[in-house]
């Protein structure tokens, strides 16, 4: 008869945390593969090699599941935001290519392009579920904060730039990031180098600083006059 061994018995026992990654990262897959349609328990049971029913055990329902994806994607968000700022600690204040440029240009090769995917397809099932955007949304915020922390560094006397003028730099530049990152998405590198992106965010930049109306440009009372009278 063999005999018990409690450290083979501990071995053969799922550690309930990691177990929870795991499944997460396999749905991460699916997800980009196959998109939300294609996304299952009993799928996730499969690629993530597990016996089936592991993830109904730790996933009771499906929203319960995204929702945890969504909580591994910011984590995993953090993880990348985290190894390239120390990595521009190293470089000093002003790292070439920009730490926000790097960060991009990842997102378009794997592993973190599906998880790019993923994101898009949670993006749109959060549009039904407030606690998934809720999760997503404090990804974007730090995200946010990083680019205009990051603009500002590029342009020349970026300091000293007025709130407003920053908020429409930002605005207009994340809305040139988010569609390059649809395009990654989609196969399509038009942008191949973080160094080429900073000169086009510099590019873009340099435009809305000589346009009369900066600072205005994606205020919406500022577009819409109406809408100010009514709210005065």
């Amino acid at each position: 008869m063999a005999r018990y061994s409690p450290v083979s018995a501990k071995r053969r026992k799922p550690n309930p945390t990691e177990r929870r990654r795991d499944l997460c990262d396999a749905a991460i897959a699916l997800l980009a593969a196959d998109g939300a349609k294609g996304l299952s328990h009993l799928k996730v049971d499969r690629k993530a090699d597990v016996p089936d029913g592991t993830t109904s055990f730790y996933f009771r329902t499906r929203s319960a599941l995204l929702r945890a994806v969504a909580e591994r994607l910011a984590e995993l968000d953090l993880q990348s935001l985290q190894t390239i700022a120390d990595s521009a600690d190293s470089q000093g204040a002003n790292p070439s290519p920009s730490l926000l440029a790097q960060l991009v240009i990842q997102a378009g090769s794997e592993p973190q392009l599906s998880r790019t995917k993923a994101r898009y397809e949670l993006t749109m099932q959060a549009a039904r579920d407030p606690a998934m955007a809720a999760i997503l949304q404090q990804a974007t915020d730090g995200f946010t904060k990083l680019h205009s922390e990051i603009l500002v560094q590029l342009m020349p006397h970026g300091a000293e730039l007025e709130s407003a003028v920053i908020e429409d730099l930002s605005n207009v530049t994340l809305t040139f990031i988010n569609g390059l990152l649809l395009r990654f998405a989609h196969g399509d590198r038009v942008v191949d180098s973080p160094e080429q992106l900073d000169g086009i965010l510099s590019a873009i930049a340099a435009g809305i600083l000589k346009s009369p109306q900066k600072g205005q440009l994606t205020d919406g009372d500022a577009a819409h006059p109406a809408r100010r009278r009514d709210t005065g």
